[in-house]
């Protein structure tokens, strides 16, 4: 069976305002299509057949541009937050919502990845997924260098790729991810909880991993932002 992956794009795009006042901000165009349309062709070329996307902000608006997903070869589900659960839950409370379909038998891996970054280049490797999902590890997060916005970065990592807290060098989680349901085990479905806490929980018991990704990333977040990532791709 395939990987399957949760794209996270439920959020409310405070800062994206007023572009996001009428169009959630995963679906704002970057060259020409939707933002959230890079994940999905670069999910479906590497062989994933079955994403699930959260939302609540203008969450009708996805349905409506996105369809079904068979014009990628993907099939779509829609984890409505907000005509289910009166709002965003956060990270961790999204991915506990749509565990069923992530992780339909209870133990399966499974992609994250935010709807507001751009990164062309990555891959999600089914390899890679094989390997994590046969490990002891509860999440393997890829890693950035620190951007001017997120200076103090998240999570140092050693030479065998586990991650800590503190360490010689501290990089930012770039929110693409593997993860395994056990990292959101005992949050209910429709519970509003963040992922940090969970990860910070992961990596002090050694069980969190990480690479670093040296490609062209973009965490779009404002309108100036997303001017110059229409300008830096190609």
């Amino acid at each position: 069976m395939s990987a399957r992956a949760l794209i996270l794009a439920a959020g409310r795009g405070e800062r994206m305002r007023p572009l996001t006042d009428t169009c959630p901000k995963p679906l704002l165009p970057v060259h020409g299509r939707p933002m959230i349309e890079w994940h999905l062709q670069a999910l479906a070329r590497a062989g994933v057949r079955e994403v699930v996307i959260n939302t609540a902000w203008l969450e009708d608006r996805f349905p409506s541009a996105l369809g079904d997903g068979s014009r990628w070869g993907l099939r779509l589900h829609y984890s409505m937050e907000g005509r289910d659960h009166g709002g965003a839950l956060e990270t961790a409370g999204g991915i506990a919502t749509a565990l069923h379909r992530l992780a339909p038998h209870g133990d399966e891996a499974f992609w994250v990845v935010s709807g507001d970054i751009v990164a062309p280049g990555f891959a999600f490797d089914a390899a890679l997924h094989a390997a994590f999902e046969g490990g002891g590890a509860l999440g393997h997060l890829w890693l950035v260098p620190n951007p001017d916005f997120h200076p103090d970065g998240d999570f140092a990592m050693d030479a065998q790729g586990l991650l800590a807290r503190d360490g010689p060098r501290v990089w930012t989680y770039a929110n693409l991810a593997l993860l395994k349901p056990a990292i959101v085990a005992g949050i209910a479905p429709g519970t509003r909880a963040a992922l940090g806490p969970r990860l910070f929980e992961a990596a002090a018991a050694r069980r969190l991993t990480g690479q670093a990704w040296h490609g062209a990333w973009h965490n779009v977040g404002t309108p100036a932002q997303l001017q110059a990532l229409q300008s830096a791709l190609p």
